[in-house]
């Protein structure tokens, strides 16, 4: 899976709206160039909602583990939900897992810094967690719609 695949794959999921930052919008620099998805059935950035999902291509302040300053490294992070969280691997959230390596690629693992609070991570999804990545797509895009739903009646 390359990025443009899973904008395409999310931005096919009705009211799933995309956000790529960049220069012209005013955006702080060290968002430019990465994905943030909401749903949002009336196309307007949620101002207290966080994104479902995002992509980013490079270190974060404090978030580098991952090493996406390496050539054509990206990482998609995703809030597919605890039963999902759990099922991936093997613990919850907030208790003390298996330390993987946050660099590896093709892997579902915890996020290295938002995993306690339920967010799996993969780095260049491939061969191995190509399907597993859009079924985890998909359960973020409908915990965040059924949250939506919820909240607006």
């Amino acid at each position: 899976m390359n990025i443009d695949e899973i904008i395409g794959f999310l931005g096919n999921l009705d009211g799933v709206l995309a956000i790529s930052p960049g220069p012209d919008d005013g955006s702080p620099e060290i968002s430019w160039g990465d994905t943030f998805f909401y749903y949002s059935p009336g196309g307007v950035a949620p101002g207290a909602t966080q994104p479902f999902a995002t992509i980013v291509t490079k270190n974060y302040p404090g978030d580098a583990s991952s090493r996406l300053d390496r050539p054509d490294t990206f990482r998609v992070n995703i809030a597919a939900g605890k039963e999902a969280f759990v099922a991936r691997t093997g613990h919850a959230p907030r208790e003390p897992g298996v330390d993987d390596d946050p660099g590896v690629t093709d892997t579902v693992i915890a996020h290295p810094v938002y995993g306690s609070a339920g967010w799996l991570a993969v780095v260049n999804p491939g061969p191995r967690t190509g399907t597993a990545t859009r079924e985890l797509l998909h359960a973020a895009y409908r915990l965040a719609r059924s949250r939506h739903e919820r909240r607006t009646g």
